[in-house]
């Protein structure tokens, strides 16, 4: 298995599940798309499944956005939550690699929503790592890591990702994921 430290391994376009143990309260139980990652630059982020309740139209009440602003807004993550952020998802290939394309001017996301093939989502804020510290908290496995599937982006499927994802792992996760948060509900 190689190192995730590694300057050859670059994990961007695969996800980072948080492991249950990962009690931080902006990543417990979320997925995240990583959309770059180098040891010696840092990583760049989108947790997938922390809806806002809120659409584009509602952050942005001033703007002539179209069919974009019907897109669901979610939460990206803990850095820059005072800001909108617009990305355009596309696989590589019939089999291939989900990429991002992240911080899409209002223009090109509108664009990109034109595309048949593109997936436009809209993120508050950002999930980062500085260098080195995404490889430390894999090392310290606080996150499992995947490769996504083609159905992960339906924006319906946002409450049930993480289970979904992590269910895979084994038995125990699998178990774990099926709990409820507060097991006195049971």
């Amino acid at each position: 298995m190689p190192e995730f430290g590694s300057s050859s391994l670059s994990l961007a376009g695969s996800l980072l599940i948080a492991h249950p143990s990962l009690l931080d309260p902006n990543f417990n139980k979320t997925v995240i798309f990583l959309s770059t990652n180098d040891p010696e630059e840092g990583s760049f982020g989108l947790v997938l499944n922390r809806p806002s309740g809120q659409t584009v139209e509602d952050v942005l009440p001033d703007q002539e956005l179209g069919k974009l602003g019907e897109i669901p807004v979610l939460i990206g993550g803990p850095v820059s939550t005072d800001q909108l952020t617009f990305a355009a998802f596309r696989w590589d290939g019939p089999g291939g690699k989900l990429t991002c394309e992240h911080h899409l001017p209002l223009d090109e996301a509108q664009s990109a929503l034109a595309e048949g093939n593109v997936i436009v989502r809209a993120f508050i804020g950002y999930s980062g790592w500085s260098k080195g510290q995404l490889e430390a908290e894999l090392a310290q496995h606080a996150w499992l890591v995947s490769k996504a599937d083609r159905k992960l982006l339906r924006i319906g499927r946002a409450a049930t990702i993480w289970r979904e994802t992590i269910s895979p792992f084994g038995p125990w996760f699998q178990l774990i994921a099926e709990a409820p948060d507060d097991p006195s509900r049971n």
